[in-house]
């Protein structure tokens, strides 16, 4: 044992200093604010404004309104918070719940911020400029930031949310900085990241400490990574990517709970993955940034371990499994359920290893969560989304398609604005997914290259060589696969354009010329004050298979399913139009795959020759989108 901890250390030791070795990010992220919704995308969102995203405040007041960060902090002496749950399910641990409603509170305004900007809604645009001015009035004069007072401050050797209050707190803050450009932010965010630096000194400290019991918060704090990441992009200083590896790496050196991102149990082939899955997913992305960071050869076999133990368990619809921990090494279409939170977590670690690499594929991985699994865990009716979620969903009545859990009162399977009864955390992620979809949607490689990552209706203003360019992405995708590029510049430019070309695309048509580079589409020349061009992507009805053999029904970038009529149960009630919901199923037919299926693509559906269980005899049977089902059969 001690000689496996002398050769951790050494390893650590030349971790630290491998700075000249940092990799080249492929492409620069663009300010938030450049890229704003349209078409279907930007209605769903207003949708979302008016709904749970922009009324959570009015539907779980005692969690948001909360003075945890200013005059609520926590002490010594400070007790249990009632957050209206039934910790059934939960991990063991009460402290976990004093630091709750930081994360609801602050990965709520996240997402209603950014909202808010995207849209142009002047009345939250407001409301978010005064709820920035109320945190910054919590700010101590030596920059602190938090929810803890100066006794408990830095100063922990148990379970706490000091590093994760902070970073969904200043997540939140760098949006709304660069959609507004206020300064007065900038340098409250400033203050508030050097001053952990200077408390929790690089490599002369252990923030990752909290003895041998849970963890859970003290965890999650290692996204503050993200908070460093985007500095480091805004201000090409290698101090924070300094900073993210010494957190990476004092996190990989300490007990944690939530273990699976540990560089140990990473390059160990034989470890499956087993912890809360939500920690699971969001690690990657620090691991991502320790990577490049420091261009460890051997971190960057632990994050290409990670990645490929990541997709075993994911479903084909994007599902990222765990209910809420992982318990399964390969996913299932019936039997492992995923967690909104986990969705927008691995979404958003996709993104960053996208702009990081520039591997078109992950794009793919990208657009197949965010328009199969968490469009498929939103009611298509209702302002509400699912907790937990499966592939295949025969009921929605609070259990995993009717599995009774022992010792374990199991509710997270319904749909709800808020979901207080378990925990108000995957309402406030669902907020975000948009945006931060939306953030990846273009990028720029060098100064006069754009590129669209990631295909959807929106409308990106940005420059080249400072001249301004705006660009319209008119299209019904991922429901169809024709495009519209509108570009208006204040006179005739040219630059290089790139479009990432989909997996699955058979054939690009299209009047420009272009070379396909890398799964990317690129057009070279000058393009005039007011220009445009259509290309279209065409597709065929296609099979994907799971690890299990399960086959699933694809064309473009959709899964299709079988809908289950069912019946809705209206439970408890926030508000007028804000409620839980229950499904009940109304038929229990199931259906096989077969291989003379026949499968043809008509009218936005798909029309398919499978084998009705009940009477054997092969049917016509329409699927439709994933993402518009509540109950459904998927896999066949």
């Amino acid at each position: 044992m001690k000689i496996k901890q002398l050769l951790f250390f050494c390893f650590m030791l030349s971790f630290k200093i491998s700075w000249g070795q940092s990799l080249i990010e492929k492409y620069q992220p663009l300010p938030f604010g450049s890229i704003k919704p349209s078409g279907w995308l930007r209605e769903q969102m207003q949708k979302d404004l008016r709904g749970f995203v922009g009324n959570l405040d009015k539907l779980v007041p005692s969690l948001i309104n909360d003075p945890i960060y200013g005059e609520g902090r926590m002490h010594k002496n400070s007790k249990e918070k009632d957050l209206g749950n039934s910790k059934s399910g939960d991990a063991e641990g009460s402290s976990q719940y004093m630091w709750w409603n930081s994360e609801t509170q602050s990965n709520w305004w996240d997402g209603y911020m950014r909202n808010a900007f995207l849209l142009d809604d002047k009345e939250a645009i407001g409301k978010s400029r005064k709820h920035v001015y109320e945190i910054l009035k919590t700010q101590d004069k030596d920059g602190y930031l938090g929810i803890y007072d100066k006794e408990l401050r830095y100063n922990f050797n148990s379970e706490n949310g000091e590093l994760w209050s902070k970073a969904t707190l200043f997540r939140g803050l760098l949006g709304y900085f660069e959609a507004s450009h206020d300064t007065l932010v900038w340098q409250a965010l400033q203050k508030a990241v050097d001053n952990v630096m200077v408390n929790y000194p690089i490599y002369k400290s252990h923030p990752f400490y909290s003895g041998n019991g849970f963890s859970g918060g003290v965890g999650h704090g290692l996204t503050f990574t993200d908070v460093l990441d985007r500095m480091y992009q805004l201000t090409n200083d290698k101090k924070y990517w300094a900073y993210a590896a010494f957190l990476y790496t004092d996190f990989s050196e300490n007990h944690a709970s939530e273990s699976d991102a540990q560089l140990n149990n990473i390059l160990d082939e034989k470890y499956h993955l087993k912890s809360h899955a939500v920690h699971t997913y969001e690690h990657l992305r620090p691991l991502i940034t320790a990577t490049y960071a420091t261009g460890n050869p051997q971190l960057e076999k632990a994050l290409n371990l990670y990645l490929s133990k990541i997709k075993k368990a994911t479903t084909i619809t994007g599902g990222a499994t765990g209910d809420e921990w992982l318990w399964k090494e390969i996913a299932d279409a019936t039997v492992t359920g995923y967690e909104y939170c986990s969705l927008h977590e691995l979404m958003d670690g996709y993104t960053s290893l996208l702009q990081k690499s520039g591997n078109a594929y992950i794009a793919d991985e990208i657009e197949n969560i965010f328009y199969n699994a968490a469009q498929g865990s939103r009611d298509p009716d209702h302002s509400a989304i699912a907790y937990l979620k499966t592939d295949n969903s025969f009921e929605m009545e609070g259990t995993k398609n009717g599995e009774i859990e022992p010792n374990r009162k199991q509710t997270r399977y319904k749909y709800s604005p808020a979901h207080q009864d378990v925990a108000v955390c995957c309402n406030p992620n669902a907020g975000k997914i948009s945006p931060y979809f939306l953030k990846s949607a273009w990028m720029k490689q060098a100064d006069k290259t754009l590129v669209a990552t990631l295909l959807c209706p929106n409308i990106l203003e940005t420059t080249i060589n400072g001249i301004p360019i705006k660009i319209e992405e008119i299209t019904e995708y991922p429901y169809k696969n024709q495009f519209k590029f509108k570009i208006s510049v204040e006179k005739a430019i040219s630059f290089k354009l790139k479009i990432r070309k989909p997996e699955w695309t058979k054939n690009v048509i299209t009047k420009e010329k272009f070379r396909t580079e890398d799964g990317y589409i690129v057009i070279e020349r000058e393009f005039q004050k007011n220009d445009e061009f259509s290309i279209n992507f065409t597709a065929e009805v296609s099979i994907a298979e799971d690890l299990n053999n399960e086959k699933y029904f694809k064309y473009g970038a959709v899964i299709f399913a079988k809908q289950i009529p069912s019946s809705l149960q209206i439970g408890r009630i926030y508000a007028p139009g804000f409620a839980d919901l229950t499904y009940k199923s109304k038929s229990n037919l199931r259906f096989k795959f077969i291989e003379n299926h026949k499968a043809t693509y008509k009218n936005g559906n798909i029309i398919a020759q499978l084998k009705n269980l009940e009477n054997n005899k092969i049917e016509p049977v329409t699927l439709i989108p994933f993402g518009k089902t509540v109950l459904r059969q998927t896999s066949f």
